[in-house]
């Protein structure tokens, strides 16, 4: 018995230095690519940014006008009349290294300002949204969450919220269409996101 328990002992060492010893050479060979990669970024030439998809906020769409003299809905109206005059980029997904390598570490710090920008204009969308629609005006809510969700943004309470809008106008088949958007996005937040609306569906009755 003891012969027996000390032999599968044995092989569960054996066993197991082997895996920890292959972890660490993933783990090294990880490391060793990611430098590599970082390398080739940092020696990267500056690209022209003509290509990237600038958001253009649709100030007169939207309603800038509507609350105002409430401080916290103006202070949202002021972020984005400010927001419209900048450069406002989607960069989710991409790390600082894939920037590096598609348009050149020179243009790091603008690519940064421009993503940046982008991550204020969709949290203040969701946090305007969720004002009005709280004050019942769930119509412009609605108009501000759609425009949300056509930069692709990965806040999941901008979807939740239009999710439930639609809901309560009958319109169903447009949380299938926020889905599909749902399921092609370029975040960590995807599959978050992809639940909540599967959870916000049409019920079976």
């Amino acid at each position: 018995m003891r012969l027996s328990f000390l032999a599968s002992f044995i092989v569960f060492i054996i066993w197991l230095s082997y895996k920890l010893s292959k972890s660490r050479k993933n783990m090294e060979n990880q490391e060793k690519q990611f430098w590599e990669k970082e390398r080739q970024a940092n020696r990267t030439r500056k690209k022209p940014l003509d290509n990237l998809d600038y958001i253009t906020i649709p100030v007169d769409s939207l309603p800038m006008d509507l609350c105002a003299q409430q401080d916290q809905i103006k202070e949202c109206q002021d972020v984005i009349r400010t927001l419209a005059g900048q450069c406002v980029v989607n960069l989710t997904g991409y790390t600082n290294t894939d920037l590096k390598l598609m348009y050149g570490a020179a243009n790091l710090t603008a690519l940064t300002e421009y993503d940046q920008s982008y991550t204020l204009l969709v949290r203040t969308l969701q946090k305007w949204a969720s004002l009005l629609y709280e004050q019942g005006f769930s119509a412009e809510a609605e108009r501000i969450l759609e425009f949300a969700v056509s930069t692709r943004t990965d806040v999941s309470g901008t979807y939740k919220l239009l999710a439930t809008i639609y809901r309560e106008n009958g319109e169903d088949e447009k949380i299938s269409a926020l889905l599909e958007t749902a399921h092609t996005l370029r975040s960590s937040m995807k599959n978050v996101i992809v639940r909540i609306l599967q959870e916000s569906g049409p019920s079976d009755g």
